[in-house]
């Protein structure tokens, strides 16, 4: 384990690294929400948000303000402690993997050996937590969502792992940072046949797993009303809506370290800053896909969704790893 960022060894250095990455999480979080209604709108034809700030630029944050002035309301019944412990189970280990993310080559907290495990490890938290919220809630509708996610969760963990596993036997490292610099000059995208199919893959299940549309089935709205926060409210809504932007930065960063290069600009020479800048174009330019299939696709059956894992990204997956060896040992 190695210390990246100088001067973050101490107590003093740790408390300012998780200060930055809980401000960052919120208004990352925040610029999401507002690029996502704004894209919307655009999509839809429409202008989005307007009134507040300029181009609407200051709605999200007058959102938050009335989220967290709201009474937080518990319907009767629920299971006590653990209904307000969901929704802060659900944002703090998805924004943990922040600590591993390779930004640039001098602007990653901590350097781990098992980094790629490590991220993985806190994605899956999510799962217990969205199942706990649906449980302690005490509503049917909650409940549904909550088993649904699970599933789905289960179901899209196993493409995602075959996928990294592909590009793992590549580079022979499960650190983020080292997995990036082998992709100098070219990215595994585009040096390896094998990567680009686990690219889709990982892409698609990770789409999957963070619960958005055309596989938003956990809170479709025209069958369970909200899902598994169907009676949180005020500042614990606010909190699951924080933890799925940030799941999906995660994976968007994810798949930018491990199979476009990270900070790698191809051949272009880059500083310190533009390759902390390129990192975070590839990760945004990710994010507004997936934002571009919400409001393109429908969504699918409950059937359809797990079929479309079991049958074919886990088999293909599969495949695509056994080429992915056959091809480093021939």
């Amino acid at each position: 384990m190695e210390t990246i960022i100088t001067g973050t060894s101490g107590i003093l250095g740790m408390a300012a690294v998780a200060a930055v990455i809980i401000g960052f999480v919120f208004v990352n979080a925040t610029a999401l929400g507002y690029i996502e209604r704004k894209l919307c709108g655009h999509f839809q034809r429409r202008l989005g948000p307007m009134e507040v700030g300029w181009h609407g630029i200051l709605q999200m944050p007058v959102d938050g303000i009335k989220l967290i002035a709201k009474q937080l309301i518990a319907p009767r019944n629920v299971a006590g402690i653990l209904f307000y412990l969901s929704p802060l189970l659900a944002l703090a280990p998805v924004a943990l993997p922040l600590l591993v993310m390779p930004f640039a080559p001098r602007l990653q907290a901590l350097d781990l050996e098992t980094g790629l495990v490590f991220v993985l490890a806190m994605m899956s938290f999510n799962t217990f937590a969205v199942f706990l919220a649906g449980w302690s809630s005490n509503n049917n509708y909650s409940m549904i969502g909550a088993l649904r996610s699970v599933a789905q969760n289960i179901s899209y963990e196993i493409p995602i792992l075959l996928s990294l596993l592909t590009v793992v036997f590549l580079a022979r490292s499960l650190s983020l940072r080292h997995l990036v610099q082998v992709q100098e000059p070219l990215w595994f995208f585009l040096q390896h046949p094998s990567a680009a199919i686990a690219f889709i893959i990982f892409f698609i299940a990770a789409i999957a797993e963070t619960n958005r549309s055309p596989f938003d089935l956990p809170e479709a709205e025209s069958e369970l009303t909200a899902g598994f926060h169907t009676e949180y409210g005020g500042i614990a809504f606010a909190l699951f809506m924080i933890a799925e932007y940030t799941c999906m930065f995660i994976n968007c960063c994810l798949a930018t370290a491990v199979f476009l290069g990270g900070w790698q600009g191809l051949w272009l020479p880059l500083g310190a800053y533009g390759s902390g800048l390129v990192f975070l174009i590839k990760a945004y330019a990710l994010m507004f896909v997936i934002i571009w299939c919400r409001w393109t696709f429908p969504r699918v059956r409950f059937d359809q969704l797990m079929n479309f894992s079991w049958k074919y990204l886990i088999p293909i997956g599969l495949g695509n790893f056994v080429l992915a060896a056959l091809m480093t040992k021939i």
